[in-house]
């Protein structure tokens, strides 16, 4: 006779709340990184016995080690930790985000009949009477821009908000940070995927395009993560009327009665959306009126001035983004004025279409922070004449169509990566006479110095783009791939651009 599955543990009730002791209880916390770390500070100070497993023994750990070890934390590093569960039972395992699913341990877990949560899933188990609202955000791109307009618009409300997240404080922290009246958060796909019981106040997808497909598996898998934050959803459900895949995720959500589905478009709104008339963003959604006029909320001036284009009309993602967040700020009442103040005092994230020089009639912009082609493709979207920087860890992605897209925009491409081979397969099949400058992998070398790893990629890339271009042109860096197989993370990836362009136009 065939043995039965494992019977799934309950999550354990004690968990619940930001006090209760956890005595008796033995945990599994994978990682000891921005997740991993305050998850073991918090369940090892409440009692249970925690166990810390992390593949990495060779970055300096010694402060949080020193502080873990007043909870009597068990660490364990090194890569023979990460192969299978610790010995002796368990009745809990806390993931960080970029542990995947399939991970040894994990996949044992789940054998096993483990409960396995992630951060966001612990962070609204122990809120406790904390009574913040949730804001969150979500999509492929333009997370983070509309996390920190929407803390923007709360801060000029007068609220005690905070962004938090995949960006800025940890939301463990955040949710047990005594004052804090709302929370700004932004979620990955890979944090949505470990959490079951979220309820927020209101949620936004801002955009769904094939994304980490070596991570979750499917296109489809990615996107019922994605959708994960409309769940029990209490007052709106924020959609992109432009993305169709948005409003279908909101019309399957299990929401809590009274929710309202809840769009934002670029065009004139119609009632239930936020939109544009002329100049100004106008809300038709949250005012009685809202069949027959529209209340303005800010002006395209102001969009202008929070993505550092003052002077300019705002690109179309950029007003996407912030009628986005004026959708959650208008969930919780929030008023015009705020929302435009708001915008004025918002400052763009690094690595986010900044353009970090201008001479001789070139333009170099550092948007290094479009890491995928979804992207890659709002930056392509917002110049005429473009010698592109691209190239990186594909994560699975065809490049196809940006390159069909955008064919007449490319004056010529400095592709850097190791593997380009998707790239190359891509301007074969749409724009093979494109001028293409390779940078050699070879001279990705490790420095020694993790934040000068792709030093000369970068600097190789602007000497050959200043080659390629004349006045008139935009030297982007846009890769629209993962930096990983060359640089430390996609902000060293910008910042040694940045470098390299500030020093050729040094000479």
């Amino acid at each position: 006779m065939a043995d039965e599955p494992t019977a799934t543990k309950e999550i354990p009730a004690a968990l619940s709340g930001p006090s209760s002791s956890l005595a008796g209880l033995r945990i599994l916390v994978t990682g000891l990184g921005v997740t991993g770390f305050p998850a073991a500070v918090h369940l090892g100070e409440r009692g249970a016995d925690v166990i810390v497993i992390d593949g990495d023994a060779t970055a300096d750990v010694s402060e949080k080690a020193q502080i873990l070890e007043v909870f009597d934390v068990d660490i364990r590093r090194g890569p023979e930790h990460v192969e299978a569960l610790p010995e002796g039972e368990l009745d809990l395992v806390v993931t960080s985000p970029g542990w995947r699913p399939d991970q040894p341990v994990l996949a044992a877990a789940a054998e096993a009949g483990i409960p396995v949560i992630g951060e966001v899933e612990l962070a609204w188990r122990i809120r406790g009477t904390n009574d913040a609202k949730w804001l969150a955000i979500t999509g492929t791109n333009g997370k983070t821009t509309t996390t920190t307009m929407l803390e923007s618009m709360l801060l000029a409300a007068g609220l005690k908000a905070k962004a938090c997240g995949n960006i800025g404080t940890p939301l463990l922290e955040a949710v047990l940070e005594p004052g804090l009246e709302v929370l700004a958060i932004e979620l990955s796909s890979f944090q949505l995927h470990w959490q079951e019981s979220m309820s927020a106040d209101a949620a936004a997808v801002l955009n769904i395009a094939p994304d980490h497909l070596d991570w979750h598996g499917s296109a489809e898998a990615y996107a019922a993560d994605k959708a994960k934050i409309f769940h029990n959803a209490k007052l709106a459900c924020v959609y992109n009327s432009a993305d169709e895949v948005t409003l279908h995720m909101v019309e399957d959500a299990d929401v809590i009665e009274g929710a309202k589905a809840i769009g934002f478009t670029g065009g004139v709104p119609h009632p239930g959306e936020l939109g544009v008339v002329e100049d100004l963003l106008v809300d038709r959604a949250f005012i009685p009126q809202r069949y027959s006029s529209a209340a303005e909320l800010a002006s395209l001036d102001d969009v202008a001035a929070a993505t550092g284009v003052a002077g300019s009309r705002p690109a179309p993602h950029q007003i996407a983004n912030a009628l986005a967040a004026a959708c959650l700020a208008r969930a919780i009442d929030v008023p015009g004025q705020a929302i435009s103040a708001g915008l004025r005092s918002h400052s763009l994230g690094a690595h986010r279409m900044v353009t970090v020089a201008e001479a001789d009639g070139i333009r170099w912009v550092d948007d290094s922070k479009a890491t995928n082609t979804h992207a890659a493709n709002a930056s392509l979207a917002a110049f005429d004449s473009i010698v592109w920087i691209a190239g990186g860890l594909p994560k699975g992605a065809d490049f196809t169509s940006l390159f069909a897209d955008h064919r007449d925009r490319l004056k010529a491409l400095v592709l850097i990566g190791a593997d380009d081979s998707a790239f190359r397969e891509a301007i074969a099949a749409t724009v093979p006479d494109l001028e293409v400058v390779r940078i050699e992998p070879a001279l990705a070398v490790d420095s020694g110095v993790p934040k000068r790893r792709g030093e000369a990629v970068a600097a190789a890339a602007v000497d050959a783009a200043a080659q390629l271009a004349e006045s008139g042109d935009t030297v982007l860096l846009a890769p629209a791939a993962a930096s990983m197989d060359q640089f430390l993370n996609y902000n060293t990836r910008g910042e040694l651009f940045t470098e390299a362009v500030n020093t050729l136009l040094e000479r």
